[in-house]
């Protein structure tokens, strides 16, 4: 039976619609495709971005590792070293003093300036220390350096001209080493000074006292003077006697002589520190 005009017109409509679904469908269809795409093709970049840095990081971490094991060998070949050093310098004293040097070179610093160099040691547990004077003149910085190698920068509170002295102060705490009175020192008495002659740092020089209350360059002070050698660095060092107690500061030594070297007595020394401490306290109070 033939179909009549609206029925052609209804079937043909539906069919319309259907077809227009359809198409409408698809597109839809493809966009989410796209977009899906396109969200994944980011996301496989971020992924390869992430490995990359990843990967960058994880090669910085190596090469740190790296670097920190070879400082870390390089810190136990240097402390090795000074080990052997230091089993050397017993070995090179007298059985008398074998004990005092392991004792008393821990509180021997180094002292650096950018001109020169010499030696100094620590008096008071809270890193005040003791030098010459004229081991920091012309220089613009001063630097500590402990027998355990630590560098550190040193802070100025004052001097006495006359007898040579400086006081510093460095961060820390440490061991001291304490003042004996001079006035026992007797000639004849074994002594060893420790210092940095020639930039060979911490070393041990042993002696006698040849005499006692010697005249210096200037009319300050009297001086321990002694056998044991003395070189430049040596400036600023502890000449020690044999119960581990500091008799002077090694100070000078007469070039045109040999074993002809000279300490400015504890006495003295006691004596320009407590000046120069209650000077900085002044200052500090004003």
């Amino acid at each position: 039976m033939a179909l009549k005009r609206h029925h052609k017109i209804v079937i043909g409509s539906f069919s319309s619609i259907i077809i227009i679904y359809i198409i409408v469908t698809s597109i839809l269809l493809n966009g989410i495709i796209v977009k899906q795409t396109l969200n994944h093709n980011t996301v496989i970049r971020e992924i390869e971005n992430l490995q990359a840095d990843t990967q960058s990081k994880l090669n910085e971490l190596t090469i740190n590792l790296i670097q920190t094991k070879e400082d870390i060998r390089t810190l136990n070949s240097e402390l090795g070293s000074i080990d052997e050093e230091f089993t050397l310098l017993k070995a090179s004293t007298s059985a008398d003093f074998s004990g005092i040097v392991e004792y008393a070179i821990k509180s021997v610093v180094t002292i650096r300036t950018d001109v020169g160099q010499g030696t100094g040691f620590i008096i008071d547990e809270r890193g005040y220390v003791i030098t010459n004077a004229h081991v920091l003149v012309g220089g613009s910085k001063i630097n500590a350096i402990t027998y355990d190698q630590k560098s550190m920068n040193a802070e100025f509170i004052g001097y006495n001209g006359p007898l040579d002295i400086v006081l510093l102060k460095i961060p820390g705490d440490y061991e001291k080493l304490e003042l004996d009175d001079s006035e026992n020192v007797q000639v004849g008495e074994k002594v060893i000074a420790i210092g940095n002659p020639l930039g060979l740092q911490f070393s041990v020089s042993e002696g006698i006292v040849s005499a006692v209350h010697r005249q210096g360059i200037v009319e300050e002070g009297e001086y321990i003077q002694t056998d044991a050698a003395l070189n430049p660095g040596n400036s600023g060092g502890p000449l020690i006697n044999k119960k581990g107690l500091v008799i002077g500061i090694n100070n000078f030594k007469i070039g045109s002589g040999e074993s002809l070297g000279f300490a400015l007595e504890s006495n003295y020394i006691r004596e320009a520190v407590n000046k120069i401490s209650q000077e900085a306290l002044n200052q500090t109070l004003m």
